[in-house]
């Protein structure tokens, strides 16, 4: 069945939503990450050892959970999307090589794979993320020594 011209454009609109993330994870651009969800959301992360919460609990621990780090890079893709009106549900696959400085100076490089699960709402800014819920699918390279999750 074709989309309409609305339905075309809310794909664009959480596409470049879902895009919106990854930089502001990437470039730890917290501002920027505030247009990705809604001040209430829900976002689990517990997979790869983070951790569970409304937004602003998540926000305040990625802030300290990604400073480890000296490289990331955050490629989703193989979205799908399902349009309700306001509302809407996605699952996009997410590639995340990362790297963190070791004690020799050289630099461990793993990549994290896993699978947004969100629900997302249309509101008067724009489609934001609800609820995210990452499962985690596989680390390849494995984790570098001194990795720490904050709590």
């Amino acid at each position: 069945m074709p989309l309409s011209a609305d339905q075309v454009s809310d794909r664009i609109e959480i596409n470049d939503l879902l895009v919106r993330y990854t930089r502001a994870i990437d470039t730890r651009d917290w501002d920027l990450l505030d247009t990705c969800f809604t001040p209430d959301a829900h976002i689990d992360y517990k997979s790869s050892g983070g951790v569970a919460g409304s937004y602003p609990e998540v926000r305040a621990w990625l802030a300290k959970a990604l400073a480890q780090f000296d490289a990331m890079m955050h490629l989703v893709s193989n979205s799908s999307v399902e349009l309700d009106g306001d509302s809407a549900r996605a699952r996009t696959y997410v590639l995340n090589p990362m790297g963190m400085k070791q004690a020799d100076g050289s630099l461990h490089f793993f990549t994290v794979a896993a699978d947004y699960k969100d629900r997302l709402v249309r509101t008067p800014e724009g489609w934001r993320i609800a609820e995210r819920i990452e499962e985690q699918m596989f680390v390849q390279g494995g984790m570098p020594s001194g990795v720490r999750a904050p709590k």
